[in-house]
């Protein structure tokens, strides 16, 4: 894959879906944080459930920090992996007030620092609440995608990240992943893709195929 016909994908894609950005509910960059954390191994429609009384009651990093666990866990137990989430939830909260002045941070540095932040949390939050392109966000979808358009040859989150940022300008990283997911759940599905509808069959090496 080069650069231009990554750039073709990019129009086509920024043509479908103008308006896409992310599904996670969320108000500032502590929600957002929260939300994404949540949405590991669980639907976005699911967290934007679980958040909507939970951002009621914790509006604060400090709220979270002093939260019963018990009750933090029951709270996003629909989520999946409760238990880990809640303790990575109180853990970065307590970060964010003992090293960072109460404030998620604005830097993939500091960010990533966070107890239950990779990259890819990190990338989404710095793009909605900052934006910032440091990278792009791989879930299941980009990672689906990235493969069956041939823009990159690796199953590994890092390395298809650094493929993807190498094929794209970094003025569209952070919408890149939007746009991707979105294709995934409109047309390139999971196991059967609807390749005679998508406006990218010309440009897909697996059009046809999977």
């Amino acid at each position: 894959m080069n650069k231009k016909k990554a750039g073709q994908i990019y129009k086509i894609l920024i043509k479908t879906y103008p308006e896409v950005t992310t599904a996670l509910l969320h108000k500032n960059p502590l929600q957002l944080l929260v939300a994404t954390v949540l949405s590991a191994q669980c639907t976005d429609a699911r967290v934007n459930m679980v958040v909507k009384d939970l951002f009621e009651k914790y509006k604060t990093p400090g709220d979270y920090a002093r939260s019963v666990k018990s009750e933090l866990e029951n709270e996003i137990r629909s989520t999946g992996f409760y238990r880990n989430k809640a303790k990575n939830i109180r853990a970065a909260a307590e970060k964010i007030i003992k090293d960072y002045n109460g404030k998620v941070p604005d830097n993939m540095e500091d960010l990533i620092t966070l107890p239950g932040v990779a990259r890819k949390t990190a990338n989404i939050v710095l793009f909605h609440s900052f934006g910032k392109n440091e990278g792009v966000a791989v879930d299941t979808h980009v990672k689906r995608l990235s493969g069956r358009l041939g823009l990159t040859a690796n199953s590994d989150p890092v390395k298809i990240e650094k493929d993807l940022m190498g094929l794209f300008d970094k003025s569209r990283w952070g919408k890149l992943s939007n746009l991707l997911i979105a294709h995934g759940r409109a047309v390139c599905y999971a196991r059967k893709p609807v390749c005679d509808e998508c406006r990218l069959n010309g440009l897909c090496p697996s059009a046809g195929k999977v």
